[in-house]
């Protein structure tokens, strides 16, 4: 007689660890962040800071990594943002009103809520953007917005400053108000700010380049307020120089389109602009 047959399952195939590992960081800096609250409530700013900081470290670390290990996912973007919001975006509110807003009552509290509403919108954006596919190839050299953990550093500048020695008093809640709802300002913002993920070094800058760092990792340990203040507010002063690169680069893209209403170029060659609807549908994902 015979058996009936019977469909063995497969077993099921495991996960490489090397794809978990930016998922691991992901949630490293996560808890980072949680910690950088559990010091500012016991009032350990210097920690509380430096939590925040490692977490954009570790921030910056598992994308890239994601990318050379071939471990990008649906799930570990979503994971990213949700601890992006809350490293980047509820931890450094709540430091900034454990610190010093908390003197301002309601009003205080209003300012850290905008915040950390501003930094959900932006993230909630930038999610959105990462699903079209019909940019020009170097809008991705630029971020629409300040990014959150530039944010975080920016409306943290005001307490990096009051561990600096020989500086003026910072510790109050007008300047700390002023940081917020200009870093707020700036996260909603559509202006263009650098990304610095596609940078490229030419060859003759590699050696300077390295040395630069060098002498930023020594400054770092040797003055580690001071020089993140320093890097902090170059950040900022680079903005300006970031819409101007953006402004060059549409107005190239402006000279092509209208050569091709001339018709001296394919159309379908070009890519729409940034914030246009494109002239087909997407491509599906």
């Amino acid at each position: 007689m015979r058996r009936p047959f019977i469909r063995r399952r497969r077993p099921l195939n495991g996960l490489s660890f090397n794809r978990m590992i930016p998922n691991i960081l992901t949630l490293l800096g996560l808890s980072a962040g949680l910690t950088g609250i559990r010091f500012g409530m016991q009032e350990r700013w210097e920690e509380a800071v430096m939590a925040i900081a490692i977490a954009a470290v570790l921030d910056g670390l598992d994308g890239r990594i994601a990318r050379l290990l071939n471990g990008t996912s649906k799930f570990g973007a979503e994971l990213d943002s949700l601890s992006d919001f809350l490293a980047f975006g509820v931890a450094p509110a709540l430091v900034h009103y454990m610190w010093v807003m908390q003197e301002a009552g309601s009003i205080g509290w209003v300012l850290v809520c905008l915040y950390a509403v501003c930094c959900a919108l932006r993230l909630a954006r930038f999610n959105t953007l990462l699903d079209d596919g019909d940019r020009p190839a170097w809008a991705g050299n630029f971020f629409v917005g300040v990014p959150a953990p530039a944010a975080a550093g920016l409306v943290l500048l005001p307490v990096i400053v009051s561990f600096a020695q020989n500086v003026v008093d910072v510790a109050k809640p007008g300047i700390s108000a002023f940081f917020l709802v200009l870093v707020s300002a700036l996260m909603v913002s559509r202006l263009p700010t650098f990304s610095f993920k596609r940078i490229r070094i030419p060859n003759q800058w590699i050696l300077p380049t390295m040395l630069t760092a060098a002498l930023l990792a020594a400054a770092f340990v040797s003055a580690t307020w001071e020089t993140m203040a320093v890097v902090t507010a170059l950040y900022l002063f680079s903005i300006p120089f970031s819409i101007r690169a953006h402004r060059r680069l549409m107005n190239n893209l402006l000279a092509e389109r209208n050569k091709a209403a001339d018709g001296e170029t394919e159309v379908a060659d070009l890519k729409p602009l940034p914030g246009e609807e494109p002239e087909r549908p997407l491509r599906p994902h």
